[in-house]
């Protein structure tokens, strides 16, 4: 019996080595290659030349696959790999949700690109090089293969568009597929301008990602981030441009809306979950890559005003907290993060040369590479070359390439013309072998994601997975656990059943026509509460104000940016009139530290701090069907005064007499 079981053992053996050595057949996503067979196998012969090259050999390691591209990629292939330019599906400039039909082509013409180019610059500027080729030319002609994707249309049609242009890009020289990157999609947002976010869209609406860091709760956040990238690859989504590590630590910086707040180990703790949601554990087929940013942290800016503009490229850390603001990218290079982006900022009053961080070597290559340990592709912001070229504005636009390449920047955003950058390699100013170094980087991500194998998506599939009901009610939790609850005097929350509301929200769009202030009045009645019209009537006022600083994009040369709600589009005396007759609940939503002490009125019992939610959700909480639970992901400043006061580089809750309410301050039932 003994010798049975010793045999049987040993055959078992035999076959686990045998099962884990036989090949896996990848499923194979193909429109004009052919596909050859060996054995049982399948590979695609994507060069078309009826042999099986080595980049085509799926059972390789990476590492051979690349190094054969390489070996079979011309000069003008791997300049134009290391571009990546917006792309558009026609007729959606304006963030529409009703783009007609999956055209590969773009919505671009010339009047378009300069009016974009000025609005980054203080100055129109000689040459309209921020451009988006059409995307037929762009593969090609520029043989371009990363794109980014700024429409907001159907699920449908992204999915469609998405095959259109893997399928393009198969019928090449090389098949070598598309990378097709996006801002956010998934969240409430106030400025959705271009480069920042999509807006609404038909994915799952999560709360902004400052609520995402109120809601206290990592495992959801995860949660999140699988979900995001399950429906962001079902489009054919592949590359993310996102999130931001940097910190909120100077509260006049237009961009807070986008981090995850000012506390350098708790925005750690976010991208860590984020980084692995999307990505997995390790880049593979259902992943989302993703790109981190803005290295080494944008958010000391002087006087907040932001480096897209020349009167804003000046970064400083009068606090001496210049490491502290590594954290959050530190814990996004541990998780793995497939690139990073350096901002447009140039550096002032630190060890560091001044000159825009995509420039600066002891940044990237130092910093970054030898002391962080980032091994994956650095990827600069839209235009540092002809429109950002802070600190290097007097290098030729073929020596601010040179300079980029040689700090380690291994792709370029913002430009479809590879014309500039291929003259630069072939002046000997940057060497072949060093193009070689980026396009390898840029090659693994593709090869990592199984693109190679399968870029194409199934339409029907995505259509059921994006925004799906299963999806909405993780996210409708999440805006429920983004609401802090900050003041509760005489406990009026939560509110009394059969209590009469006077609900009123305060938002000025600046849109034509938009009424700044509107009653809520709930078509459906979920809530034990009674909903009245007038401020008469009502046993309580609930006023929910949403302050809007407007587009980053609006920034004027020479103007103080204020965080007052009467500067931000709120009638503060409407508001305070309002309330002085009932006593009040005040919901503020929070997408900068506002100043909020023009609000000063007795009645005011309840405060709640929100950051892109639901009216839904609103009700939940003041109901009582929800307990709040979050907590603040930043610091408010106590006034103006302490506003001007700040250190930029400093989180409110170490600095002393700064702060109304402080970063983790949130009450409950």
């Amino acid at each position: 019996m003994k010798l049975i079981i010793k045999a049987l053992t040993v055959l078992s053996l035999f076959y686990s080595v045998a099962m884990a050595q036989k090949p896996y057949q990848p499923q194979l996503g193909f429109r004009s290659a052919k596909i050859l067979k060996k054995g049982k196998l399948e590979f695609k012969d994507l060069n078309k030349n009826g042999k099986i090259d080595k980049y085509e050999d799926w059972r390789l390691p990476v590492e051979t696959r690349i190094d054969d591209l390489l070996s079979k990629m011309s000069l003008e292939e791997k300049v134009g790999f290391m571009l990546i330019s917006t792309t558009r599906l026609k007729g959606d400039y304006s963030f529409q949700q009703n783009a007609p039909k999956a055209e590969i082509t773009s919505g671009f013409n010339e009047e378009d690109l300069i009016q974009e180019i000025n609005m980054f610059s203080k100055k129109p500027l000689p040459y309209p090089m921020l451009s988006a080729a059409g995307t037929t030319k762009g593969v090609k002609q520029n043989n371009l293969r990363h794109f980014i994707l700024r429409a907001n249309t159907t699920t449908k049609t992204l999915a469609e568009w998405s095959n259109n242009l893997q399928a393009l890009c198969e019928d090449t020289r090389l098949g070598i597929p598309a990378m097709v990157a996006s801002n956010p999609r998934n969240h409430i947002t106030i400025d959705a301008s271009i480069g920042l976010s999509v807006g609404t869209t038909t994915f799952s609406r999560w709360p902004g990602e400052l609520g995402l860091a109120a809601m206290n709760d990592l495992k959801l956040t995860r949660e999140f981030a699988e979900i995001a990238g399950k429906e962001w690859a079902s489009v054919g989504l592949r590359k993310a441009y996102m999130y931001m590590a940097d910190l909120a630590t100077e509260p006049r910086w237009q961009r807070i809306e986008g981090t995850f707040g000012e506390d350098a180990d708790w925005a750690a703790k976010m991208m860590r979950e984020i980084v692995l949601g999307f990505q997995g554990e390790k880049l593979g087929l259902g992943s989302v890559a993703l790109t981190t940013k803005h290295f080494p942290g944008g958010g000391p800016q002087v006087e907040g005003h932001d480096p897209h503009f020349v009167w804003g490229q000046d970064q400083h850390y009068p606090g001496k907290m210049f490491d502290y603001h590594l954290k959050p990218f530190q814990a996004a290079i541990d998780a793995g993060t497939s690139a990073i982006m350096p901002y447009y900022a140039k550096p002032v009053g630190t060890q560091y040369e001044e000159i825009a961080f995509a420039y600066n070597k002891a940044i990237i290559k130092d910093l970054l590479r030898s002391k962080m340990g980032f091994k994956g592709i650095v990827n600069s912001d839209t235009g540092p070359i002809e429109m950002m070229p802070w600190g290097v504005e007097k290098l030729s636009i073929l020596e601010r390439y040179q300079k980029a390449i040689d700090c380690g920047v291994d792709i370029f955003s913002g430009s479809a013309d590879p014309a500039l950058l291929l003259e630069t390699v072939k002046k000997g100013m940057v060497s072949e072998t060093r193009i070689n170094e980026s396009v390898s980087r840029l090659l693994k991500e593709k090869f990592d994601l199984g693109l190679f194998e399968n870029p194409y998506v199934d339409v029907e599939k995505a259509v059921k997975t994006v925004g799906s009901a299963e999806f909405q009610q993780k996210a409708d939790l999440a805006m429920r656990k983004s609401i802090v609850l900050l003041r509760n005097q005489d406990e009026i929350l939560p509110l009394k059943p059969k209590t009469k509301v006077f609900f009123e929200s305060h938002y000025d769009s600046g849109r034509p026509g938009a009424k700044p202030t509107n009653i809520i009045v709930p078509a459906e009645n979920k809530w034990n509460l009674e909903f009245v019209k007038t401020r008469e009537e009502a046993d309580v006022v609930v006023l929910w104000l949403t302050p809007n600083m407007g587009s980053l994009f609006n920034t004027k040369e020479g103007e103080a940016i204020e965080l007052q709600l009467s500067k931000n589009k709120i009638n503060v005396a409407q508001v305070n009139e309002t309330s002085y007759h009932k006593p009040t609940i005040i919901l503020i939503n929070f997408t900068s530290p506002w100043v909020i002490d023009e609000i000063d009125n007795p009645n005011v019992k309840s405060l709640l701090a929100t950051f892109g939610t639901s009216t839904e959700a609103v009700l939940d909480v003041i109901s009582g069907k929800f307990n709040p639970t979050g907590k603040m992901p930043f610091s408010t400043p106590k006034s103006r005064n302490a506003v001007l006061q700040n250190q930029s580089d400093v989180p409110g809750f170490l600095k002393p007499e700064y702060a109304l309410f402080k970063f983790g301050d949130g009450l409950s039932y």
